[in-house]
């Protein structure tokens, strides 16, 4: 079966928006700066990628079995954690950049400190929101040490999949990894903790939400660390060719700091045909699933042929 990739995406954008919606504070809650501040980012636009991955892994799991208003929930979570890490990654310490999704980053709109108090409060209702799920509470645990391990810093050598040093480890190792010539190997750390590690584990909580056998899992595991690592490699490509206003960010941003980068190591070429290859892995993960795993197939190709 074929999938018209841009009605999915559509479809999720909507479930996801509107679960975000629900969960968000309203711009007039007191205190107002900070629910203003969450929600500038938060609604900006994005792609909601890691939600409706979660949401298309719970549903073929889940099979005939509906489970998308709790999917929903869980993905406009990730969709937080996510934002709150474009937030805390565009300010002056770190990547000081002034254009996120086409729109002035948090801390140009609202001041330094509102932007990192903003990112705060977006990981911690994250994760009050994953608490507070409509499912069983095993599964609970199961999503939130998931999570919390792909967030971090480090290994969760317990949890399903085999889970890699999480988003901030890698952020630490970009930053560090910065004016130094970067190697096939810290390139590969920094990607697959860094921008894998979310996307990874949003396939797996999904899977975990819709009740998953341990083989489904690890499945969903493999799926999510190929196509993670695909999805960076293009952005990489990407902010290699393609301009501001195409990206809705700064362009060329990671060539002018020296950043590790795929590119940089094996060059555009090679890059677009090992985001190619591991999507192909990634497919042959699914493949016990049969026609169940068309949508997460045809995210993983949009995944490399994006063109922001």
């Amino acid at each position: 079966m074929q999938y018209d990739v841009h009605a999915l995406l559509q479809s999720g954008v909507l479930l996801t928006d509107q679960a975000l919606e629900r969960l968000l504070p309203s711009p007039n809650t007191p205190p107002h700066s900070i629910h203003r501040a969450m929600r500038h980012s938060t609604f900006a636009g994005g792609k909601r990628l890691r939600p409706i991955l979660c949401l298309e892994a719970a549903r073929m799991v889940a099979g005939g079995n509906t489970c998308d208003a709790a999917a929903a929930e869980l993905g406009a979570a990730l969709e937080m954690i996510h934002t709150y890490s474009l937030i805390h990654d565009d300010l002056p310490a770190l990547d000081n950049d002034d254009l996120r999704r086409g729109q002035p980053t948090c801390h140009v709109a609202f001041g330094e400190a509102s932007a990192i108090l903003a990112g705060d409060a977006l990981q911690t209702l994250a994760f009050q929101t994953i608490g507070n799920l409509n499912i069983p509470p095993a599964a609970v645990v199961a999503i939130l040490k998931a999570v919390s391990s792909a967030v971090a810093t480090g290994v969760g050598a317990d949890l399903p999949g085999g889970l890699p040093p999480g988003m901030i480890g890698g952020q630490v190792m970009d930053i560090e990894g910065e004016g130094t010539k970067p190697t096939a190997e810290l390139v590969e750390r920094i990607h697959r903790a860094k921008t894998g590690a979310l996307i990874k584990v949003s396939v797996i909580a999904g899977g975990l939400l819709a009740g998953g056998s341990e083989d489904a899992i690890a499945r969903l595991a493999t799926f999510g660390e190929k196509a993670g690592l695909a999805f960076q490699i293009v952005d990489d490509v990407l902010d290699m060719t393609q301009d501001s206003a195409q990206l809705g960010k700064t362009a060329g941003k990671d060539t002018a700091s020296d950043k590790a980068t795929w590119p940089a190591v094996f060059g555009i070429e090679q890059s677009i045909h090992d985001a190619g290859e591991l999507v192909a892995d990634a497919f042959a993960a699914l493949d016990p699933f049969g026609e169940s795993a068309a949508p997460l197939k045809a995210l993983a190709t949009y995944l490399t042929t994006r063109t922001k």
